[in-house]
């Protein structure tokens, strides 16, 4: 009996309340109701950035499928259908919007594979290996002699060769089959860069790993590939005929022909390596649109736009140091005046040597202005001196500003940093590798180093590009990515609002 008054009790006290919130009266009806604000989120809260990065991939592969969820729209699907219908429709629809990791990987592949070539050929050039086939042919001559008869035959063509007559008349066929293998060898390597290229390039445009622009440009490599075996031919063609050199002169190449395949195939590394470097950027960005979009603004301060300009004005002095170096070479430049930093009884050679009339073709010896700096031994060997000179200087120079520049020092990111420290690192390697090289009459284990090292230097000016200036696909890739992620969050929170959010006024 206690209990069930005491439990009467309660119901009496709780029974006015009770009636309050589950049986209003009219007069409550009318009182106007207060809507309680949603609260507010940070876009940019750790979570949320969190959960981006988690999705960032996700929705990546989402937008170059075509493909996504129902209920959840990628960012970069709504950029795809945006740039779809801005006058390139047909070509998004086959082409994604940015490369595969895979085809960075693949034109990095390529690019070393063609750094080991153009080593391979300085070789080739410095045993003098490079005349020994006197024939091109692309298809056939994929097959070495495979009888003792079909070795009496390539023989007897390069005893024919101004090369033969006059540097190698006593050279048996066992010393020709050395020869022989370095050219072949260079030229199946060629053959293989050429194919590893290709194919792949069809399959992944078939299967539409690369993007419009991105196709463009290996379509260009694969053109430059095509040039440089012909390149190469019209190069060993010069070294094959009386006309090209003075009678009784060391039988040698154009150093021109030379110079251009030298460059071609420079170029080709270079396409490929900057390439592969700009789709992992590209994939690496867009996986984080809020910290890509930090980096890049960074990127965009004036402050260092002289900086970036700075790093193109390396790249192009680099190539042209070594287009410099493909003339030495070819003049076999390296074999006078083995002492650094003086040429003979000074710093540079008396000017009648310098610009001397033997090289002019012409009565009024109006060409010696042009000619001397492009076949006067004595003239190419100083030009490329001081501009290897002027290279070392500048990356010095560089890494000074990048030091001791306080807005440059507080902008530039970390890993530029470390790229500029890369450059100063194989410039003096570099520095180090051509002098000995002069110094001890070229011997083949320096040289072939040398020529290494130059290629190795423009990488590494290369790298530190891909990482300072600035990608405008990309940027504004981003940029649109970042609206239209803005975009979706704003509609997945314009939800109803629920009756928990409701309260009402005293």
């Amino acid at each position: 009996m206690t209990s069930t008054s005491a439990l009467i009790r309660s119901l009496r006290q709780v029974a006015p309340r009770l009636s309050r919130q589950f049986f209003p009266s009219q007069a409550h009806r009318r009182v106007p109701l207060r809507i309680a604000p949603p609260k507010r989120v940070n876009p940019n809260s750790p979570y949320l950035r969190a959960f981006r990065s988690g999705r960032s991939k996700e929705s990546t592969l989402s937008a170059l499928e075509g493909t996504s969820n129902p209920t959840t729209v990628s960012p970069l699907l709504s950029l795809g259908k945006a740039l779809g219908g801005s006058g390139v429709e047909k070509t998004a629809r086959f082409f994604p919007i940015i490369s595969d990791k895979v085809v960075a990987y693949w034109l990095l592949g390529s690019a070393a594979s063609v750094f080991g070539l153009v080593v391979f050929g300085g070789l080739t050039r410095l045993t003098e290996s490079g005349l020994s086939i006197t024939e091109w042919k692309p298809v056939t001559g994929s097959m070495p002699p495979r009888n003792t008869a079909d070795w009496e035959s390539e023989f007897a063509k390069y005893q024919s060769s101004p090369e033969f007559k006059l540097l190698n008349p006593h050279m048996t066929l066992s010393e020709f089959k050395s020869i022989y293998y370095m050219e072949w060898i260079h030229r199946q390597w060629g053959r293989f860069v050429g194919l590893s290229f290709v194919i792949p390039a069809v399959y992944f445009v078939a299967m539409r790993k690369v993007s419009a622009p991105m196709a463009g440009k290996v379509l260009g490599i694969a053109g430059l590939i095509g040039s440089q075996g012909a390149i190469g031919w019209w190069m060993v063609k010069s070294g094959l005929k009386d006309d090209l050199f003075a009678p009784g002169s060391h039988p040698r190449v154009s150093q021109y022909r030379l110079t251009a395949h030298l460059g071609t195939a420079f170029l080709c590394y270079t396409a490929m390596l900057w390439n592969g470097l700009a789709i992992l950027r590209t994939n690496k960005l867009l996986s984080d649109p809020v910290a890509a979009e930090k980096t890049l603004s960074i990127l965009r301060n004036p402050e260092l736009k002289v900086f970036r300009r700075s790093v193109a004005g390396l790249a192009v002095l680099v190539f042209c140091t070594v287009m410099s170096g493909g003339l030495v070479a070819g003049l076999d430049a390296g074999l006078i005046y083995n002492e650094f930093p003086y040429m003979g009884l000074g710093l540079t050679p008396p000017k009648s040597e310098l610009f001397s009339d033997f090289y002019s073709h012409k009565a009024d010896r109006s060409d010696i202005w042009w000619r001397n700096p492009l076949e006067n031994p004595s003239l190419v060997q100083l030009d490329h001196r001081i501009l290897a000179t002027t290279t070392f200087t500048s990356v010095m120079g560089l890494w000074a500003y990048s030091k001791w520049s306080p807005k440059v020092k507080r902008l530039l990111p970390r890993s530029g940093a470390r790229g500029v420290h890369g450059v100063v690192g194989f410039v003096f390697l570099q520095v180090t590798l051509g002098i000995s090289t002069l110094i001890y009459l070229v011997p083949l284990p320096l040289a072939s180093a040398h020529q290494a090292g130059s290629l190795a230097l423009l990488s590494s000016v290369m790298i530190l590009g891909s990482r300072v200036w600035l990608p405008t696909r990309a940027s504004r890739l981003v940029r649109q990515a970042l609206e239209e992620s803005g975009k979706q969050w704003k509609k997945s929170n314009a939800t109803p609002l629920r009756r928990s959010q409701l309260s009402r006024t005293a």
